[in-house]
């Protein structure tokens, strides 16, 4: 496998970092960014760095701030450089003129640093819908909540309820229905199988929790709605469906929004927000995945690692 160097040019297209922990990952996120701005290739507003948690992203936002601030103390007292570091050598490898650009640059983006796009996946989305206007299929006033359990839960005992509330035995218990509930909630893309088996086998316990289960999307759905609120889940999923049309608004704003694209843990990525990513920026951008499968724990929310190898492939 090769090493990657700071130093090298990255063009439009996916590129993937494969970095085990104590590898230098959050350093070399800070430098990519350091080395484009000052580059001039993309100004910091027009980068996105993504991860998984608020604590991550608060700390990625300060690490880039300190890199940013390192290579301008670097550029106006050069006797400061490491000769062991790879992001000081092609900082200082300009002409004096070049020198003096690039401390604007960094400088600049200093100032300016409230606006770089530093963010977990769902605020990402968040701030992606709100932009699109009519481009997306979002209510802008729905209060975000962080899960559907209190929901679901009550719409299952009024469907339990309602279907078995006068049986003495029901077929299965409550406990088994909320289990069901849970299940095709927490994956708000899952289908529900087999359909076939309402009509086969109509009466069969699989056609009644086929049945069950597809009430409680419906029920669920439709409390949302009455009451005015959106989960992480629906953020992706709506945002994945703004973007489905090659040409469509959504995808042209986003590119030209974002010019160069870091999706940092993102062997915790799951198939919706690989498709957000791969639609908007796959083929136009330049985007650098960076993560390690070893360190996949995510698989209980829909973190899938055969996303992160279909992704590698």
């Amino acid at each position: 496998m090769d090493t990657f160097d700071i130093a090298a040019d990255l063009r439009p297209g996916t590129t993937l970092l494969e970095a085990s922990a104590g590898t230098g990952k959050t350093w070399t996120i800070a430098a990519l960014v350091t080395k484009h701005v000052a580059s001039g290739e993309v100004r910091l507003d027009e980068m996105l760095v993504v991860t998984f948690t608020r604590a991550a992203s608060q700390e990625l936002r300060e690490r880039v701030r300190r890199q940013l601030d390192e290579a301008v103390q670097l550029l106006t007292d050069p006797v400061r450089r490491d000769p062991a570091n790879r992001l000081h050598d092609w900082l200082l490898d300009a002409t004096a003129s070049e020198l003096v650009e690039r401390l604007e640059r960094l400088t600049a983006a200093l100032v300016s640093f409230d606006a770089a796009t530093i963010a977990t996946i769902h605020q990402f989305c968040q701030l992606v819908l709100r932009s699109l206007g009519v481009a997306g299929d979002t209510d802008a006033s729905a209060t975000l909540v962080e899960d559907l359990e209190q929901l679901t839960t009550e719409a299952v005992d009024d469907l339990y309820l309602a279907q078995y509330g006068t049986e003495e035995k029901p077929p299965w218990t409550r406990a088994a229905a909320l289990d069901l509930a849970r299940a095709v909630i927490s994956d708000p893309r899952a289908r529900v199988e087999p359909a076939a088996v309402l009509t086969d086998s109509p009466d069969s316990t699989a056609a009644m929790r086929v049945r069950f289960a597809c009430d409680v999307l419906q029920e669920v759905d439709r409390r949302k709605r009455r009451l005015g609120v959106l989960s992480y889940d629906d953020l992706l999923s709506q945002l994945a469906d703004a973007l489905e049309h090659p040409t469509g608004a959504a995808r042209r704003r986003m590119q030209h929004r974002w010019k160069f694209v870091l999706i940092d843990e993102f062997q915790d990525t799951d198939p919706v927000q690989w498709q957000v990513f791969q639609r908007a920026f796959a083929d136009t951008t330049t985007m650098v995945l960076i993560g390690d499968p070893k360190q996949a724990i995510y698989a209980f929310r829909g973190g899938d690692i055969v996303t992160y190898l279909a992704a590698a492939d």
